[in-house]
């Protein structure tokens, strides 16, 4: 499909057919009752968030640096952008890929829209002393037990909470939010989706955390590489890793979900990305991208074609 340097092959020999048939794995005793506390937690908080207007180089659009509280008296930041001159209609929560951000997104096409762009915690404008900020320690976190993995928190600090936050700031919204995750903001936004009903649709770009029976088996170059190795090593993440598994959640899924899933990434293994999409439990649409986290020659307008695909999803009310 590419020539790559890698010692292994990004579509570890699936093809299209292969990817739509590959099935979530089975949901452990207490997986919702897990995530359905958790999201009680971070529901039952007030988030108190603040807002600081910084210089914005789009004309249309007011920026803002945010900040507010989530799980764990952790302090989340990030960004938040409203339109300048038209009235606010809608929401979205935008997360990042496990690279972490330097500013908010001003090329998404949701007009008419609130957008906050939390850092998880330990990443970015979150980190802290607590977590670490190198996503191949970051992404091993407290993977001991269940309630102590990074992961859970990051579902409060970049869904639930940043969720609370926008709410609060903007209440016209409710009703009408939505939710962008790419890569580690995909898998978390899996995660964490199924359990808040304040959300009407989500759209999951090269989606990571899926399927870790399978993503242990399977090399690559991005944060589950870590996770492979520390399994290899230890033989303990999979115990903790099934109750933080995307697919399994996608199953729980009920609002309509876009998912933009590679056939070709050295990063985020594809069998993971198509798991979650194959269980999704509700309305779903499929984006087929030629390669995730890899740029090629068909990238740019393969990016624009996208970006096209979200006007209209997103455009539905």
């Amino acid at each position: 499909m590419f020539r790559y340097d890698y010692p292994f092959d990004p579509t570890h020999g699936y093809d299209l057919s292969a990817l739509l048939a590959i099935t979530a794995p089975p949901e452990p005793e207490g997986f919702a009752t897990f995530w359905r506390n958790l999201y009680g937690r971070a529901r039952s908080m007030t988030v108190a968030p603040v807002l600081r207007e910084i210089s914005s180089p789009c004309s249309q659009t007011r920026a803002f640096e945010v900040e507010f509280d989530s799980l764990d008296g952790v302090r989340i930041k990030g960004w938040l952008t409203r339109p300048r001159d038209d009235r606010v209609e809608r929401g979205a929560v935008v997360s990042h890929g496990y690279g972490g951000r330097d500013g908010p997104d001003f090329h998404l096409p949701l007009a008419r829209t609130a957008l906050i762009f939390p850092c998880a915690r330990g990443i970015s404008r979150s980190a802290c002393a607590d977590v670490p900020g190198d996503p191949d320690a970051h992404v091993l976190h407290g993977i001991e037990r269940r309630e102590t993995y990074v992961h859970g928190g990051c579902a409060a600090d970049t869904v639930w909470c940043a969720a609370s936050a926008l709410l609060d700031l903007f209440p016209m919204v409710t009703g009408r939010l939505d939710y962008l995750g790419i890569s580690f903001g995909g898998g978390i936004g899996a995660l964490a989706l199924p359990w808040d009903e304040r959300f009407r649709r989500a759209h999951l770009n090269v989606p990571s955390f899926g399927h870790h029976p399978l993503r242990l088996s399977m090399p690559c170059v991005g944060s589950g590489e870590s996770v492979r190795r520390y399994q290899h090593r230890t033989g303990q993440a999979l115990e903790t890793l099934r109750y933080f598994d995307a697919a399994v959640a996608a199953r729980h899924m009920r609002i309509p979900v876009h998912v933009a899933a590679a056939r070709f990434d050295p990063a985020v293994p594809p069998p993971g990305q198509f798991a979650i999409y194959n269980a999704l439990a509700g309305s779903k649409e499929l984006f087929p991208l030629q390669a995730g986290h890899f740029d090629h020659a068909g990238t740019a307008a393969e990016h624009a074609r996208l970006l096209d695909a979200l006007a209209y999803f997103f455009g539905h009310d």
